[in-house]
């Protein structure tokens, strides 16, 4: 089920609760999500005590430039990829000089799939500096949904670390 808004603004208040306690900061790489993560972290007043900031890398030329994503890695695996994706999640880490970062890289359709990568398909990463995971979801609906649930999930994982440390 697609998460409505007031449960996004929940996962978040969440978040800021476990990074707050912990003195910790989090920072957003997002492609496919436009900014929607950091949208709805900065969504919820006193965030910018635990974020630090996103940023957007939408472009292949974008992830390199911004993130330092290897223009060879994008070559390779394509821009909707795990090695992508992590590389986005510890580009935003260390630029940004955070504890945690969550990258998202995906196709949200209408268009833009391919049988190896349908539309809605979506890779996401999580890091910490020190073990990074990531996860190749296959999401369904429309382009607003896709994404939607792309933000709901990394904000669910960026719980599951910020609250286990």
């Amino acid at each position: 089920m697609t998460p409505s808004d007031a449960e996004i603004e929940e996962l978040v208040r969440r978040l800021g609760r476990a990074l707050l306690a912990r003195n910790l900061r989090v920072a957003a790489a997002e492609s496919c999500t436009g900014g929607w993560i950091a949208k709805a972290l900065t969504d919820v007043a006193g965030s910018s005590l635990w974020f630090e900031g996103g940023i957007v890398a939408y472009s292949n030329a974008a992830k390199s430039s911004l993130l330092g994503v290897p223009a060879g890695l994008i070559a390779a695996y394509g821009a909707v990829s795990e090695p992508v994706v992590r590389a986005m999640a510890e580009g935003a880490r260390a630029r940004l000089g955070v504890a945690f970062a969550v990258a998202v890289s995906g196709i949200a359709g209408p268009d833009g799939g391919t049988p190896d990568k349908p539309v809605g398909t979506v890779w996401l990463a999580w890091t910490n500096g020190r073990q990074a995971t990531a996860a190749r979801e296959q999401f369904a609906g429309d382009r607003e949904a896709v994404r939607r649930l792309s933000v709901a999930l990394a904000l669910r994982r960026l719980i599951e670390l910020a609250e286990a440390r």
